[in-house]
């Protein structure tokens, strides 16, 4: 299954650090040194971080290059959640004292997107930073599918603001609907569906068995419609740069 890709962005007093986790479980992280205003990014999923195939990987890459001054980027796929956990913790961890402090945690600033099973541990890593009183800016979950004994559905209360873009069709189609488990603490920017039965997307590159077995699947991950607006929302929290576009999928 796909991916999840996680922004964790930290501010200090003259630095500032951005992690983001990414498609099929990967992950990477930001720093930079000097200002206030950049963050560092990990990305996660269940795909080799390097596949441009994928659009999540494609924006982790795009965010790297416009954010390059100490950029650090990893990949994690989605079943290393817990590494990437840890991940986060010692990059919150900025006097590396083997704690993350209550300040620390205060000024986190961490936004996750994930797309299939990435999406649902989009969720699950948000749920275990609730856990430790960490907060979360944002989670973007693209066409999730709950993994066993996980809720995608529900999005915790440490998270500010939740979206969701989905697609019904196929034997594999998203969650339709995330709801906030407190609404005083976290906005439900939407949910957002797409028919690719009406509107077709053609996904060069991606291996035959996703374009038979899983199709709609497949279209929602390679939408560039839908990845456009990912990019948009991740970063309108995002110190401004000019932004680039996803790059160029190669075909096959």
């Amino acid at each position: 299954m796909r991916y999840m890709a996680l922004l964790i962005q930290t501010v200090f007093l003259l630095c500032s650090t951005l992690l983001a986790p990414g498609q099929n479980g990967s992950a990477r992280l930001v720093t930079s040194s000097g200002s206030p205003t950049m963050p560092p990014v990990i990305v996660g999923g269940f795909v080799n971080h390097d596949n441009l195939v994928h659009s999540a990987v494609q924006l982790a890459a795009q965010l790297r290059g416009d954010y390059a001054s100490g950029v650090y980027a990893e990949v994690f796929e989605n079943r290393l959640r817990e590494k990437a956990h840890r991940k986060i913790l010692r990059l919150l961890d900025a006097n590396h004292g083997g704690t993350v402090s209550v300040e620390e945690k205060r000024n986190a600033h961490i936004m996750i997107y994930g797309m299939s099973w990435g999406a649902s541990e989009t969720v699950a890593l948000a749920r275990e930073l609730e856990k430790e009183n960490i907060p979360v800016v944002l989670t973007i979950q693209v066409d999730s599918i709950s993994k066993i004994g996980q809720n995608d559905a529900v999005i915790p209360a440490n998270v500010a603001e939740a979206v969701n873009f989905y697609q019904p069709d196929g034997l594999l189609h998203g969650q339709a609907k995330i709801r906030a488990a407190d609404t005083a603490h976290t906005r439900i920017i939407g949910n957002f569906r797409f028919d690719y039965e009406a509107n077709p997307i053609k996904c060069d590159g991606y291996p035959w068995y996703d374009r038979v077995f899983a199709r709609p699947h497949s279209e929602i991950e390679c939408d560039p419609g839908v990845w456009q607006q990912v990019e948009s929302l991740i970063r309108a929290k995002l110190p401004s740069v000019t932004p680039g576009r996803l790059l160029p999928r190669p075909h096959q």
